[in-house]
């Protein structure tokens, strides 16, 4: 178990490169594993989740190696036909993961099994379950609860219409979106309900079409053409916006300035919209082509208005914020929160509650009364990546000393979180 200890008051100065994004890792990895031929992944995320990712590629047939150097590059040589797993598929924690390959697994001649750690094992499979099933694959939640373990019969996807909300997890759609290029008939995924967290599947429709797979979208359907091909292709990974936002946020919360490099202003990331969110907050932004700098406060934080429908992983770092303006902030949007690595909205309300924040979870919205200060405590890190994040960032602009305990998830997207923010003139102590 790790503990951090945050000393509150921090001033922040230095530039330091964003992580590269999570999301492209993950859809490169899995895109080149089922291409024919080699291809390079650089500047990949080595992380707890894209080495599930690598750890279930691998385990379908595809040739991977980690290259490390002062950058993490991946080869893989990839198997487009994907071979039965000859043990069970262990994802960690990482929804991406099972999510995406779920529906590969029905590529294979057999029978795959996919599991993962307990918060997996929390998270719903139900909505993919049945799209599968409608485009012909047997599939099952092995405790019919919609669920990990998933249990996968191989065969083939015979294609065809499926049915899916896509205000549950746009997961789902990519994970379809990889898969039915092979079906033995094109596919025509229909929308029940409008597409929440949009940016992310059109992250992996615009890796999809450089391995040289068509897929058409329209607003509420996205047709597939069957007995495509996945081509070989070089990727070089931007820096990671989501990531990045902590960053940003606790330059702003520490009245600080402070340098991001390697996010790119014309990206399809979604979680680019920190930036507004930190203009509209009172915090002075300046962006370059490859680059976004804090450039301290305009007066106090100011609160704001926010629907996150398309942007939920901002949702912990904007209530971090929130705390810091005067005033009310509500944030809608979040009905989601519930089903990631922890239930966010009550892992928000509790922490940083400690903290002294005034936050209430009204039904779709969380309510943040802003009082522009906090007083450090000892934190339950829910085992969430992001509730470390969002209360480390708030306990540099607190008084006093904060404790967050199980820090060692952080790993699972953002390794050198700590690092960073040490490097950036953070006192932050690991024991």
């Amino acid at each position: 178990m790790v503990e951090l200890i945050v000393k509150g008051g921090a001033s922040l100065y230095g530039s330091i490169r964003a992580p590269s994004s999570k999301a492209h890792t993950h859809r490169a990895i899995i895109a080149s594993s089922l291409s024919r031929g080699e291809s390079m992944i650089y500047s990949a995320l080595l992380c707890d989740d894209t080495m599930a990712t690598i750890n279930a590629c691998r385990m379908l047939g595809a040739d991977v190696e980690i290259i490390i150097s002062d950058k993490c590059d991946i080869r893989v040589k990839g198997l487009p036909k994907p071979k039965t797993p000859e043990n069970v598929i262990d994802c960690g924690d990482s929804g991406s993961t099972i999510r995406f390959i779920t529906p590969v697994c029905a590529l294979t001649n057999g029978i795959s099994v996919l599991t993962g750690g307990e918060s997996l094992r929390r998270r719903p499979m139900g909505p993919l379950l049945d799209a599968l099933s409608q485009l012909g694959v047997k599939c099952y939640s092995a405790r019919g609860d919609g669920r990990p373990p998933i249990i996968v019969f191989g065969g083939g996807i015979r294609g065809g219409r499926a049915e899916i909300r896509g205000d549950v997890s746009s997961q789902f759609i990519s994970g379809l979106l990889f898969a039915t290029p092979m079906a033995n008939n094109d596919t025509y995924i229909n929308l029940l309900t409008p597409l929440e967290s949009k940016p992310y599947v059109d992250i992996t429709l615009n890796i999809l079409e450089k391995h040289g797979i068509e897929v058409i979208p329209f607003e509420d359907q996205f047709y597939v053409p069957c007995g495509q091909e996945y081509k070989s292709y070089s990727h070089v990974i931007e820096g990671d916006y989501s990531s990045a936002s902590f960053l940003l946020a606790a330059a702003a919360i520490t009245r600080s300035s402070v340098m991001v490099e390697n996010l790119l202003k014309d990206t399809l990331q979604g979680d680019r919209r920190i930036i507004n969110i930190l203009s509209d907050m009172g915090v002075m932004v300046n962006c370059g082509a490859d680059y976004v700098e804090v450039k301290g406060v305009d007066g106090d934080l100011r609160p704001i208005s926010i629907d996150m429908r398309d942007n939920p992983d901002l949702v912990p770092v904007c209530t971090a914020l929130a705390c810091f303006a005067k005033g009310k902030t509500t944030i809608n949007g979040i009905r989601r929160l519930r089903f990631k690595e922890s239930d966010r909205a009550k892992a928000l309300l509790s922490e940083l509650g400690k903290m002294g924040a005034l936050i209430r979870v009204l039904n779709d919205s969380l309510v943040i009364e802003g009082e522009g200060r906090l007083h450090g405590a000892i934190i339950d890190s829910h085992k969430d990546h992001r509730i470390i994040m969002a209360c480390t960032i708030a306990a540099l602009g607190a008084e006093g000393e904060t404790i967050i305990r199980d820090a060692e998830y952080i790993s699972k997207s953002y390794p050198n979180f700590i690092r960073d923010m040490r490097l950036l003139g953070a006192e932050i102590i690991e024991r």
